[in-house]
């Protein structure tokens, strides 16, 4: 496995649209003979899912009053807040055909690391949280390209959690099932439970130990390294542009929509935008913090012109593999979240 230093001209990078085109040049574009693992630390910003509503997930003025990065990711799942006490994780690997949604075989080195370094309590618990005596400190995701894939993940290590109940607007029924208030309870830092020897050090430091934990090694020299060349820097700043760096995909098309039907599923967080006319769907967009392989814009497009009834719907969903799309969900699951 090869560890990748996101370092440009010799100085790490905190940008949150740059780390992000790092990691998708490198599942995308960059194929070496091993797996590669990323470790990096964003500056303050709300790292958004794939198929999520960006203005609905983050409280937009206090986004624009502390200057927060708001960055969309290609992977699914919901939406994280990152400081400069939290780590990204990613490994990106081939897609073997086995491992997508397997968070249990990607997580699984960091809490070894974790565990030595005295979290016992820290554990994989649900769909992919986690967890430290049932308070979460990390949320993962995955996505899969052209036979590759990436899983990623987060680690708070000394996040500023108040910041969490400000910047992020959860939907209303998350507030139901959950509620604002316990937000601060449900998540938690890393460094707390440490050893005491590990109490004082840097997230910088804590990073250090986790790649040497991870590489099995006694000094970061041993660490293998792939270093990214010009060449690769062009491809990066062009990805960014392209797409972390840029509003549109950021933030996405915000039309009006005369119907909205959203709620929990087997999959999770699910929300259909409605444009109908004439008994007929013109426009739909879908959003949600679910897991899929394909594009949801193949059922946005499906969706597009059916009948708005029990019978149109059925009938569309029933021709795609709402699997695929969507994880572990029937066509009548769809139905009655819509209805």
């Amino acid at each position: 496995m090869y560890y990748v230093k996101n370092e440009y001209q010799g100085e790490e990078i905190y940008d949150p649209r740059l780390n992000l085109a790092i990691e998708y040049y490198l599942l995308n574009e960059k194929r070496l003979d091993e797996p590669i693992l990323l470790f990096y630390i964003n500056e303050p910003s709300i790292i958004i899912g794939k198929n999520q509503n960006t203005r609905a997930e983050i409280n937009q003025d206090y986004v624009r009053d502390h200057n927060i990065h708001v960055v969309r990711r290609f992977s699914g799942g919901g939406a994280v807040y990152h400081d400069l006490g939290n780590i990204s994780f990613c490994f990106i690997t081939d897609d073997d055909g086995n491992s997508f949604r397997n968070f249990k075989k990607f997580t699984d080195p960091v809490i070894d690391a974790l565990h030595k370094m005295g979290v016992e309590g820290a554990e994989l618990r649900g769909r992919n949280d986690l967890v430290i005596d049932g308070k979460k400190f990390s949320g993962n995701a995955m996505y899969s390209h052209k036979g590759r894939m990436t899983a990623h993940g987060t680690l708070m290590f000394d996040v500023d959690i108040s910041v969490t109940t400000e910047v992020l607007k959860p939907k209303k029924e998350k507030l139901t099932s959950k509620g604002v208030k316990s937000v601060r309870s449900r998540v938690t830092n890393i460094k707390p439970f440490l050893n005491d020897d590990y109490q004082n050090i840097s997230i910088h430091e804590f990073r250090e130990i986790l790649l040497k934990f991870i590489f099995d090694v006694d000094s970061l020299d041993q660490v293998k390294e792939y270093q990214l060349t010009d060449e690769d820097w062009e491809e990066i700043f062009r990805f960014r542009d392209r797409y972390t760096g840029n509003n549109d995909w950021n933030y996405g098309k915000d039309p009006d929509y005369e119907l909205i039907r959203e709620g929990r599923t087997p999959a999770g967080q699910i929300e259909f935008q409605f444009n109908i006319s004439k008994g007929k769907i013109q426009e739909i967009s879908i959003y949600g913090d679910f897991f899929g392989l394909g594009e949801i814009s193949d059922v946005e497009d499906a969706l597009r012109g059916s009948d708005y009834t029990e019978e149109g719907l059925r009938e569309t969903f029933s021709a795609l593999d709402i699997n695929k799309y969507f994880g572990n969900i029937s066509v009548e699951d769809l139905i009655d979240l819509i209805y």
